[in-house]
């Protein structure tokens, strides 16, 4: 898939940056549009689309990583303070706890085998246990110092 390129004087000609959103400089207008189609706000320029978060950060930085993290989890705060550029790993680590996700935990599952919470997520592609306890406050200790032990800032333990 070829990859599309704009150049950040092109972005810089265009738009006009204020608190996470463009502004086209030509009549003021705010740009970026979210759709039901895309996860993500949309824009075009010079016939072809980007998402806002990736131009954003474009316009401010002068290059345009693979993979753009949003701090804080929540895709619609394209604020410059909120993006950073992040490997696929990194940007897994600081998603949201999942949705069928049964002790509330992120990174805890109860063992049906010893009746017993499970910490277990992946290091660098595999999978590791860090015990089993008894008690889900204690599993969900654990949880959080090996997230933030391991995945450091970008350790998400789930509350947003």
């Amino acid at each position: 898939m070829k990859r599309l390129e704009v150049s950040q004087e092109r972005v810089l000609e265009l738009f006009r940056y204020e608190d996470g959103k463009l502004f086209r400089r030509s009549d003021n207008k705010l740009m970026g549009c979210y759709t039901q189609k895309h996860r993500y706000a949309r824009i075009g320029i010079d016939g072809q689309n980007y998402k806002v978060h990736r131009i954003i950060f474009l316009y401010h930085k002068g290059y345009m990583p693979k993979i753009i993290d949003h701090i804080n989890g929540y895709r619609y705060d394209n604020r410059i303070e909120n993006l950073r550029e992040a490997n696929t790993y990194q940007n897994r680590q600081n998603s949201r706890i999942y949705s069928t996700n049964r002790s509330g935990v992120k990174n805890v599952y109860w063992a049906d085998n010893c009746q017993k919470w499970r910490v277990t997520f992946s290091i660098n592609g595999k999978r590791k246990t860090f015990g089993y306890y008894v008690d889900l406050k204690e599993a969900k200790k654990v949880a959080t110092s090996m997230r933030d032990k391991y995945f450091k800032d970008f350790a998400n333990h789930g509350s947003y």
